[in-house]
């Protein structure tokens, strides 16, 4: 009973209940979401497609991300909460990858879709730039987990930070050119970008690269990948030391929940395709034309 009672009052345990639970309401609004957009796109089968398309992908983010809530763990420093083989390093990587390719690709066809329909190159470029930027980070942290190089980290979220810089230029470029709801989720987006990217230069980077300069003065060798490779499928260790997770909690807190958020606002934007057209209409016409058609 004292156990449970300790237990219970972990910060780690406390942290991951709470991982948890965003995660199962993140997966029932996804069947919400799926549910109202096939539902009310059966008629018009290119924008059901789009919807579609975007669904799956938030699919694959939203299942991925609940499924490393359910099994966190660090990669690098081999740490999970659940001593399992689905707590090895080489399967939730694998999720990893699979699911943060679809959220960009998300945004990719997000900004391709209004970028064409604004007429706006800035984006339309943002859009084909995004994806090449996170498959690079992609190997990065695929490097970083098989070598314990923290470095790789600080590359790899580097490059994120890029590339929404560059979906940040683009939304910023296409504010203008809509109007109402979808003006709104616009600036929406860029301020969940601007927090993002603070986030990212503040906090996360400083992170990698302070664990990279301690263990490059400590000595700590580094494996080579193919050994890398053979450690991630076989070796976990199980804790749930606040000392061990202290630097996790903040990242995994934000990337479990706001960041799953995104992708399922993304749906819901593609899912107005048929109205956007007119939003962009709206916000160009002039106060001259106006006057004339008055």
């Amino acid at each position: 009973m004292r156990a449970q009672q300790q237990a219970l009052a972990n910060p780690v345990t406390l942290w991951w209940a709470m991982l948890t639970l965003v995660s199962l309401a993140n997966i029932v609004f996804w069947f919400i979401l799926y549910h109202q957009l096939n539902g009310g796109s059966s008629g018009t089968p290119g924008p059901a497609s789009d919807t579609s398309s975007m669904l799956m992908l938030s699919a694959a983010y939203v299942f991925g991300c609940a499924f490393r809530s359910v099994l966190p763990r660090a990669d690098v420093q081999r740490i999970c909460l659940v001593d399992s083989w689905l707590s090895s390093v080489f399967l939730g990587r694998t999720v990893a990858t699979i699911a943060e390719v679809c959220f960009a690709a998300q945004w990719a066809i997000i900004l391709g879709q209004l970028g064409a329909i604004a007429d706006a190159g800035t984006a339309v470029n943002a859009a084909r730039i995004i994806l090449p930027l996170i498959v690079v980070a992609e190997i990065c942290s695929w490097y970083a987990v098989l070598t314990r190089n923290f470095l790789y980290n600080a590359i790899e979220n580097s490059l994120w930070a890029v590339a929404f810089l560059f979906v940040g230029i683009g939304l910023g470029r296409l504010l203008p050119e809509f109007d109402g709801l979808v003006r709104w989720l616009l600036i929406a987006g860029l301020v969940g970008i601007a927090c993002y990217l603070a986030f990212l230069v503040v906090v996360d980077v400083p992170m990698y690269l302070k664990r990279w300069r301690f263990e490059h003065a400590a000595g700590t060798p580094l494996l080579h990948p193919l050994d890398g490779l053979r450690d991630v499928a076989t070796r976990w260790t199980v804790t749930h030391e606040f000392e061990h997770w202290k630097e996790e909690i903040a990242w995994m807190s934000l990337y479990f929940s706001a960041a799953v958020w995104g992708s399922l606002a993304l749906c819901a934007l593609s899912a107005m395709n048929d109205h956007l057209p007119r939003a962009q209409a709206q916000a160009s016409v002039s106060p001259a034309a106006i006057v004339q058609q008055q």
